[in-house]
């Protein structure tokens, strides 16, 4: 029975670390695939202004086009309203019988803020990714989480987004059409 990996986010931009650690899970957790689901609206971010969903969708389709194991949902943008992981899972679980739930050590320390993170444990596996570098205290690791030791990839989106604003080069931050389409669509320059 093969699993699938759901790697979920706001994407905004999707940057190369994300593809670098999705492709490292993929390979740890011998998966078949990774869905990457971009959020609508993050529950966690309701006070943040990001691109469009179309945008952020259109960038994560751009990113992956080229790795067959990448897969984009439009779940969550469709239903056009806050994404719950929870019934994300509940959806997905339709279709897939076994699946990994990837997420940041960040989410991993607030989640259990998360709506029905219990719940969450019946649906999937869940994954945590080493975002820093971490002394993991084992009074900190909880069993029910599975760590992995992915390569730490220091680029985020947030200073993607600053870097842009300021007129400053993104190559090599992000996947080359990514770049191409937030130029031609003046994202994160504030024309947009």
């Amino acid at each position: 029975m093969n699993s699938i990996g759901l790697y979920g986010g706001t994407f905004d931009p999707i940057h190369l670390g994300h593809l670098i650690t999705a492709q490292f899970v993929l390979e740890i957790r011998n998966l078949s695939k990774i869905i990457f689901m971009p959020a609508y609206v993050s529950p966690l971010k309701v006070d943040y202004l990001s691109s469009s969903s179309n945008d952020r969708a259109n960038m994560v389709e751009m990113a992956i086009k080229d790795n067959q194991h990448f897969k984009l949902s439009m779940y969550e943008i469709e239903k056009q309203k806050v994404s719950y992981t929870y019934e994300t899972l509940i959806h997905l679980k339709k279709e897939y019988d076994n699946i990994e739930l990837i997420i940041g050590y960040d989410n991993y320390l607030v989640f259990d803020k998360w709506k029905n993170s219990e719940e969450i444990f019946q649906l999937a596996k869940i994954v945590v990714l080493n975002r820093k570098v971490v002394d993991l205290n084992p009074e900190m690791m909880d069993d029910r989480f599975i760590f992995v030791n992915n390569p730490i990839v220091e680029i985020n989106s947030t200073e993607i987004r600053e870097r842009k604003k300021s007129n400053k080069s993104i190559d090599y931050l992000i996947h080359p059409d990514v770049n191409k389409y937030i130029g031609k669509e003046g994202l994160y320059t504030g024309e947009k």
